[in-house]
């Protein structure tokens, strides 16, 4: 086991993370760099989307643009350990079907009320509302669910004291303190009753929001006025002022930018360009991730003829047969990650089972695609207009073309893209990095999955996914993962050509602004050298 895969396992179930290296031998995890000047303005180049209910929130940019003011019950850090944020600590009973939430005291929200137990309980409520559409949380908190009325059951969220919360599964959850930390489960306040979260302001973080124009610019600043809990606590916030610029998904446009001294660091540097950030001086850093492209049809998609041309598995498997995913790394994203092998379970998650590399066999493609009456099918495989994904939609296209299998390349900007991206019938998605595979699965491939791009609707998977769920051993979990992973594969639900090693740069002048493995900006731990 590794130090990641520990200390995501011990800091999950309440250890803090400098007593689980204790406890196992380890160095202490390393404390942020003092030698950080106060003040100043932060410009990151990232993009800049609309802002909803954070529950639906669905891109990791969102919560960037919200992090400074709406906080966290749990944080997820660079080296794979959870340490609370208004959690101050968790316990967890042996099966995981119970959890005592204790909170962080004197913690205020920045209008002046106190932050107690009632607005956990409020927040973990409406993230149980499935009439909500769009709202994922539903689908990670579902052991809180009553079935019949789409809400959270009565007794499941018990509030026990100012500062406690106790939560009663109807099943055992490995993932909910993971869950936690995810950038949907921003904690709002009372008042908060839907819609832009800039506009209505009030949060527990360091930071107030002062404007957000979609596709230009978000700018935050230092509440002058708000006692932030943090500082005693972890130190910070070290900034003046944060502007999130957006210079759209073209990477040449960020590199300009960078040039020209309008930013200081960006949100990720990716495929060449990397190179080209090392060349002007900038300081590179990257991390290990499950983050990952995968490309998928939908499997209820219908033609004008009322076919449903992905329906078939053997039709699905043939298309992942045409693909070799050492091609797609090498040119979808220079070869910097691991080649993937169609299950969406990366190395680094506990639990990971290695069933070997998926087949490849063009021929037998083309000849499963004429079985099913598809050999002159066109299949359009829609991406999104940037330098990866494009890039490795492309190699997808050629390869299955190479097989006698036609295919049409449609690559989209953003603002159409990001709009339908769970609809389109054969299309490439980027998944973020999930400290815990089963947390990925039951999002995306689960029946009622909130994430669900594939249409996959299958029983035995929702059965051993349950089943993984509720086992906190990794070692006990992986035969169940090899099941997961095998019946994923054998469905040809997805091809999954690589996982993504992350980087960003930065201009030097920064401290603790290296890439984070689930895209997560801390602006509170970020500064300018001193």
């Amino acid at each position: 086991m590794d130090r990641r895969e520990f200390l995501s396992r011990a800091t999950s179930l309440g250890l803090a993370a400098a007593t689980a290296c204790a406890v196992a031998g380890l160095p202490a995890p390393a404390r942020a760099d003092p030698a950080i000047r106060p003040g100043g303005t932060l410009r990151i180049q990232q993009n800049v989307k609309s802002l909803k209910d954070p529950r639906t929130y669905d891109w990791s940019e969102m919560g960037n643009l919200t992090r400074g003011f709406l906080e966290y019950l749990v944080e997820y850090n660079r080296d794979g350990s959870f340490r609370g944020m208004l959690l101050e600590r968790w316990e967890v009973n042996e099966d995981a079907t119970a959890y005592r939430l204790h909170l962080r005291g004197g913690v205020t929200w920045n209008n002046g009320d106190p932050f107690t137990a009632r607005d956990v309980a409020r927040n973990i409520a409406r993230w149980c509302d499935t009439a909500l559409s769009g709202n994922s949380m539903a689908t990670r908190f579902a052991g809180l669910i009553d079935p019949d009325t789409g809400q959270a059951r009565d007794g499941a969220v018990q509030v026990t004291g100012d500062l406690t919360v106790d939560l009663t599964l109807d099943r055992p959850d490995i993932a909910l303190i993971a869950n936690l930390a995810d950038y949907p489960a921003a904690i709002t306040h009372d008042s908060y009753d839907g819609g832009d979260p800039f506009a209505h302001g009030i949060g527990t973080g360091p930071f107030r929001p002062v404007s957000l124009i979609p596709g230009e610019r978000c700018i935050l600043e230092r509440h002058p006025e708000h006692d932030w809990w943090g500082t005693a606590v972890y130190g910070g916030p070290y900034l003046d002022r944060v502007e999130f610029i957006d210079f759209g998904t073209d990477p040449s446009n960020w590199i300009a930018a960078a040039r020209a001294d309008e930013v200081d660091m960006l949100y990720e540097t990716v495929g060449d360009f990397l190179d080209v950030m090392d060349g002007i001086g900038w300081t590179r850093t990257e991390t290990d991730s499950s983050a990952t492209v995968v490309i998928r049809t939908h499997q209820q998609t219908e033609t004008e003829e009322g076919r449903r041309p992905y329906e078939p598995a053997a039709v699905r498997r043939a298309l992942a047969l045409a693909v070799d995913n050492g091609i797609c790394l090498e040119l979808g994203y220079a070869g910097r990650g691991l080649v993937a092998a169609n299950h969406h379970v990366c190395p680094i998650h506990p639990a990971y089972a290695d069933i070997g590399p998926p087949a490849y066999d063009p021929a037998t493609a083309r000849a499963e695609m004429i079985k099913a009456g598809l050999h002159d099918y066109e299949h359009e495989l829609v991406t999104l207009d940037d330098e990866w994904q494009r890039n490795t939609g492309d190699a997808v296209a050629v390869q299955l073309r190479d097989a006698g299998i036609p295919v049409r390349r449609t690559i989209l900007p953003g603002t159409l893209f990001w709009s339908d991206w769970q609809s389109f019938p054969f299309s490439l998605t980027q998944w973020n990095h999930r400290p815990l595979a089963v947390q990925a699965l039951s999002l995306a491939y689960r029946s009622d999955g909130a994430w669900n791009e594939t249409g996959f609707a299958n029983p035995r998977f929702d059965e051993l996914l349950d089943r993984a769920m509720a086992l906190s051993d990794a070692d006990t979990r992986r035969p169940v993962m090899a099941q997961i992973e095998t019946l994923l594969r054998d469905e040809g639900v997805i091809i999954q050509p690589y996982w993504r090693t992350l980087y960003n740069h930065h201009n030097g002048t920064l401290v603790n602004a290296g890439r984070h493995p689930s895209d997560e900006i801390h602006l509170y731990k970020i500064g300018f050298a001193a």
